[in-house]
């Protein structure tokens, strides 16, 4: 009898997931086993998946020890795409142990995650050692993303912090750069206020140390300072300002925006116009205002126009010097006519 010989064009290795009953795309395996499908193939529809990398399977299934894996040969016909592969014959050659599956998807020794360069970690894409989060460079990491030692919160750069985006050590608050800020936006050491450029500051957005107020250059301060306004002093506060109408309305002032464009939906005028766009893909479009500031000064209620008018020491000349607008010659509770 004639022993029939199969011909095979390609041959690649690789490794395919299961679910605990060894189905997948509820077609049923079994392991060891050789199968065949007799489809066009179509990754991510048609023909039996599986991946060159181990690491790449759990892109489509979580990492879940109750899962199957195995090694796989895939030969006839075979399509790939990025980290993803088909076929319509697949040989199952040996499922792994979950030890192997770690040893496999780590580069480090005796982790429980994936994707480590480090050691004994249970999170994921970690470089480092004994980390239960992930994405940190560095070791003993609860949080994600730090590059430190011991942070139980996430993204900081340092050692020890709870709080998280802090640039320095031991902070229990967020986005601080230094150490031991239980408040957050300081840069500056132990500050339990808030946007502090300084040290020992309990209240906020002070460029001191030891300020027990808010808005202070100086140190020591207990009494918010007053400002000054078109050049002269004034009973404001800052805190007053922020708290204005006038600002509120005068942060509304309309401006040129920026917007990108990209080459392919350029007009022929435009691409002469912007040389470079091709070498960019794109170029940076100004945006005008469907107003001027003049006329949006003109379209605002009167009561919005006194609201500004009431500024402490309200001075046209200067405004129309910083702001381009000219107020004209109205009169208010607390303008004054040059």
């Amino acid at each position: 009898m004639e022993k029939r010989r199969i011909r095979i064009d390609k041959i690649v290795k690789g490794y395919k997931v299961f679910n605990s009953d060894w189905t997948c795309r509820d077609k049923q395996y079994t392991c060891p086993g050789t199968f065949e499908e007799n489809v066009s193939l179509d990754i991510c529809y048609q023909g039996m998946h599986f991946c060159r990398k181990a690491i790449d399977c759990f892109c489509y299934y979580t990492f879940d020890p109750s899962n199957h894996v195995a090694e796989v040969i895939a030969y006839g016909n075979i399509k790939e795409r990025d980290n993803k592969c088909c076929t319509d014959k697949l040989k199952i050659v040996r499922e792994l142990s979950w030890h192997e599956v770690l040893d496999v998807v780590n580069i480090g020794k005796n982790c429980t995650g994936m994707k480590n360069t480090g050691n004994r970690n249970s999170g994921n894409h970690n470089a480092g050692n004994w980390n239960s989060g992930s994405c940190n460079t560095g070791n003993q990491n609860s949080g994600n993303w730090n590059t430190g030692d011991l942070n139980s919160g996430s993204w900081n750069t340092g050692d020890l912090n709870i709080g998280a985006a802090n640039s320095g050590s031991r902070n229990s608050g967020n986005w601080n750069t230094g150490m031991y800020n239980s408040g957050d936006k300081n840069t500056g050491n132990r500050n339990s206020g808030c946007g502090n450029s300084g040290n020992w500051n309990s209240g906020s957005w002070n460029s001191g140390d030891w300020n027990k107020t808010n808005y202070s250059s100086g140190c020591f301060n207990t009494i918010e300072p007053r400002i000054t306004f078109f050049n002269k002093e004034s009973s404001w506060t800052y805190g007053d300002w922020l708290a204005s109408d006038a600002k509120s309305l005068l942060d509304k002032i309309p401006t040129e925006n920026f917007g990108w464009v990209n080459f392919e939906n350029m007009t022929k005028e435009k691409k002469e116009a912007n040389p470079k766009a091709e070498t960019t893909d794109g170029y940076l479009k100004v945006i005008k205002p469907k107003v001027s500031v003049q006329e949006w000064w003109e379209n605002l209620y009167p009561t919005n126009k006194d609201a500004i008018l009431g500024i402490p020491n309200f001075n046209r000349k200067i405004f129309k010097e910083i702001t381009g607008i000219d107020v004209g010659e109205i009169e208010s509770y607390n303008a004054k006519k040059e």
